[in-house]
């Protein structure tokens, strides 16, 4: 579990966003190229492009447990029920250990929406930003679901 942890922490200290570091701990698993892992998950950093909502680390969870889980049948009742389960799960599991999913309230942030620029990678940047170890828990949240000890 905590190579997968890790390596979201080392993603996400190298300029990734919260969604992609997850994700691309994962994308040799996922059967992913490392430019393919990382523009899926380039929308949904900042709370989803800077909006400050879902935060990234989560969405990245989420993105991986359906490419890992996910159901593909429009009409397949049973694994869209799984697959939102999975999902319900994997949120309140980092909930309770952060208080939230959402960006800005992780952040403590009251501005809602963000100017579009992207925040510069300084030292400070990473000093005062939780976002590495969200990261590092949501891809230690995958790891334990997918080996069954709490979250599934």
């Amino acid at each position: 579990m905590n190579d997968k942890r890790e390596a979201a922490r080392n993603y996400f200290q190298e300029g990734y966003n919260c969604a992609q570091a997850v994700i691309l701990a994962y994308h040799e698993e996922l059967g992913l190229d490392k430019e393919t892992a990382a523009k899926l998950g380039s929308s949904f950093g900042g709370g989803m492009g800077r909006l400050r909502e879902v935060c990234g680390a989560v969405s990245g969870m989420f993105l991986v447990t359906g490419l890992m889980s996910g159901y593909s049948d429009p009409k397949d009742q049973t694994g869209k029920r799984q697959q939102y389960e999975r999902v319900q799960s994997l949120a309140q599991a980092f909930s309770e250990k952060h208080g939230s999913i959402v960006c800005r309230e992780l952040l403590g942030l009251t501005v809602q929406k963000e100017a579009p620029e992207p925040s510069l990678r300084t030292a400070q940047y990473y000093k005062k930003r939780p976002c590495g170890e969200l990261v590092a828990d949501a891809a230690g949240i995958l790891e334990e679901m997918k080996e069954g000890e709490k979250v599934i």
